[in-house]
């Protein structure tokens, strides 16, 4: 059973650890990545104790950030007529 359930949105993203994190009562912090949250994980851990949360979030959120990346080389490119004389 998680220690507790807690929205995305009251994590903190820290740069540092590529991983969105949140205060855990031994000291240290919950940690998830954003990869673990496209994949559908929903657990932080923490890495110093044996606790864990229960992240809530839309996974369509994170989809769709990955999937605007991948399709910004499919977009066609504006071609100009060329005129030639």
């Amino acid at each position: 059973m998680s220690y507790d359930d807690v929205e995305i949105e009251d994590m903190d993203w820290n740069e540092e650890l590529q991983a969105f994190t949140y205060p855990c009562p031994c000291g240290d912090l919950f940690q998830i990545t954003k990869e673990d949250l496209k994949l559908g994980e929903e657990i932080a851990r923490c890495p110093s104790c044996s606790l864990y949360i229960t992240v809530i979030y839309n996974m369509e959120d994170f989809l769709d950030d990955s999937n605007q990346k991948n399709n910004k080389g499919l977009e066609p490119s504006k071609q100009h007529p060329i005129v030639v004389a």
